[in-house]
């Protein structure tokens, strides 16, 4: 389903601004930063204020439209359609790869066993350093 569709379920108005957001997460090719989303909105709508942005964005997190992950001080975030997948981040360099999600299934099967504890892994980005960035000295 899509994300407007799934506002328009749940009672949300489809507002120009709900709208440009959506068409922004589907039509982008990578994660967006709320700067980006925020720059993009400005750009089309220039008197929309941050906090309506914001506030719309923590309605297509709470309604499983996108995935909000933190990396330090960014806030990056991913339509859904994309799937569940994790990034390895550089905190030098900022490269940013995916990372096998079957990584972590030792994980959750250890904390499961071993604490009765069920940890959801939805969309992870682990802070590091890339292979170029611990290499030099």
């Amino acid at each position: 389903m899509s994300c407007l569709a799934t506002l328009k379920e749940n009672g949300f108005k489809i507002t120009p601004q709900r709208k440009l957001i959506a068409d922004f997460f589907h039509d982008a090719e990578s994660h967006l930063t709320a700067e980006e989303i925020i720059a993009h909105v400005h750009e089309k709508m220039p008197g929309v204020n941050k906090s309506t942005i914001y506030r719309n964005l923590d309605i297509f997190e709470h309604l499983g439209c996108v995935l909000k992950s933190e990396s330090g001080d960014r806030v990056i975030y991913h339509h859904t359609e994309e799937g569940h997948h994790h990034h390895l981040v550089c905190v030098k360099c900022g490269k940013s790869m995916d990372c096998d999600e079957m990584l972590f299934r030792p994980v959750e099967k250890t904390l499961r066993d071993k604490y009765n504890f069920r940890v959801d892994f939805k969309h992870q980005v682990i802070s590091g350093l890339c292979e170029n960035c611990y290499k030099q000295p």
